[in-house]
């Protein structure tokens, strides 16, 4: 596609203003015809001097599963092959359902209007922005787009680069990688993460610390000894292998989004998807840590159940397997779950139970369903709730309709916290979680438990 600019504009325009001068003195014709001749020859050199799309090679590169809920990054790579630099801007055609930050791709200097980068020859320029999917799945992505202005800046061409690509959403990776670099680095605080340890005379080397007087002699670490030029000792945390089974409702409690923080005005992930990202990160702790790992979903029947293993293996199958979980319009049978858990599972765990709390028949049914598992295994409830219910029972009311919803919500929030009473009353554990808090706060109830040796 080939248009004009601007200032080819103005060039063509001024002829006009000759050929108006032209009524006052016949030789201004003239002089306008010789100078439209001129401006039509300067267009065709820009033409032919501006390389064409055959000259730009144009890749996109971003992860091969982009994480639901998280801002993803995506790089669009551009290389000029032509002769002579160019001033253009691009924009990519990201899956429609996923919210970006970034519409054009430019790499404009601070404070300027200007969306046009440089592309020199054979110089790679590489424009980088984010995507947030909002559900889980495989979604495309479509070509990207350049449009670059001629060397004589008259003209602009455009061109759709084909770089269609199909990409697959999984739960969220990216809280992995960052649990996997603070951990490196020992700041698991950064992250919310608080350091329980279990040490001991083990064997799975923990941290290096100053050598104090009761120490062996043999976990003296002479190179780091030798790099500090003081004593270091290895210190070692003490095995111990349990094992974890995260039981995932997926009915109809799940299903309400809960709102984005980061996001107010886009609708934010449902409330399983949250408890997808915190499965998924409680087992990939645990398994670190050498337990075994093992999931069940359910609503009013067993959808799937992996049976407990250690390893990284059976992270990756849970991942698989939670890729494509999803809600169901239909009451939770928490009966029929816990009795197949019972007939699969007889060996003490810890359950993890990932659900909400109904009121009436349904919460009745948990609490009486879930005691009798309170003596073979150590059972903890994940309650999974909305930020927005507690924010509304705490405001203050400004008209009538703000004193009707803040009484229906405080309504809510008592309910709900009379129920976790019975339910600690019968030995359950408990843990009622904002839906943005959920992954943090699980894996650190996780590390107390394992650290005072109730697993």
């Amino acid at each position: 596609m080939l248009l004009l600019t601007r200032r080819a504009l103005g060039l063509i325009l001024l002829t006009a203003l000759l050929l108006a001068l032209g009524t006052l003195e016949s030789l201004f014709v003239y002089v306008a015809l010789v100078y439209l001749g001129l401006v039509v020859v300067m267009l065709f050199a820009d033409r032919a001097l501006t390389p064409d799309s055959t000259a730009f090679h144009l890749a996109r590169e971003h992860d091969a599963r982009l994480s639901l809920g998280a801002n993803n990054r995506v790089a669009v790579h551009i290389e000029n092959r032509g002769a002579r630099a160019v001033r253009a801007i691009a924009r990519d055609e990201y899956p429609p359902e996923f919210r970006a930050d970034r519409v054009w791709l430019a790499a404009p200097a601070p404070n300027s209007r200007d969306k046009n980068f440089s592309l020199a020859p054979r110089v790679p320029v590489t424009l980088t922005y984010h995507v947030r999917p909002p559900r889980r799945g495989d979604y495309v992505f479509g070509d990207i787009n350049l449009r670059w202005t001629g060397v004589l800046g008259l003209i602009q061409r455009q061109a759709r680069f084909p770089t269609r690509a199909p990409v697959k959403v999984y739960p969220n990776l990216l809280d992995i990688r960052k649990y996997e670099l603070q951990a490196r680095k020992g700041q698991l605080q950064e992250i919310g993460l608080r350091q329980m340890r279990m040490l001991g005379s083990g064997t799975e080397f923990e941290r290096l610390r100053e050598y104090q007087l009761d120490d062996e002699f043999r976990k003296i670490d002479w190179k780091a000894t030798a790099r500090r030029a003081k004593p270091v000792t290895r210190e070692f945390e003490t095995e111990k292998s349990q094992t974890i089974m995260s039981l995932l409702d997926t009915g109809r409690l799940m299903r309400p989004p809960v709102a984005d923080p980061d996001n107010p005005s886009g609708q934010g992930l449902a409330k399983l998807d949250y408890a997808v990202n915190a499965v998924l990160m409680l087992s990939y702790v645990a398994a670190l840590r050498g337990d075994r790992v093992g999931m069940l979903t359910f609503a009013d029947a067993v959808n799937q159940y992996l049976a407990p293993r250690a390893g990284r293996g059976q992270f990756y199958r849970m991942l698989a397997t939670l890729y494509a979980v999803d809600t169901e319009p239909v009451e939770s049978d928490y009966v029929r779950a816990f009795a197949y858990l019972g007939a699969k599972h007889k060996k003490r765990s810890l359950v993890v139970i990932f659900s909400d709390i109904a009121t009436g028949i349904a919460a009745d049914t948990l609490v009486k369903q879930i005691a009798p598992m309170s003596p073979r295994h150590l059972v903890l409830l994940v309650a999974i709730g909305d930020p927005t219910v507690l924010q509304i029972a705490r405001q203050i009311p400004r008209d009538s309709v703000g004193v009707y919803e803040r009484a229906v919500a405080e309504q809510l929030v008592d309910e709900r916290a009379l129920i976790l009473e019975k339910l600690r009353q019968r030995g359950i554990l408990t843990l009622d979680v904002s839906a943005n808090q959920l992954t943090v706060a699980v894996v650190n109830k996780y590390l107390e438990l394992k650290a005072r040796g109730r697993i």
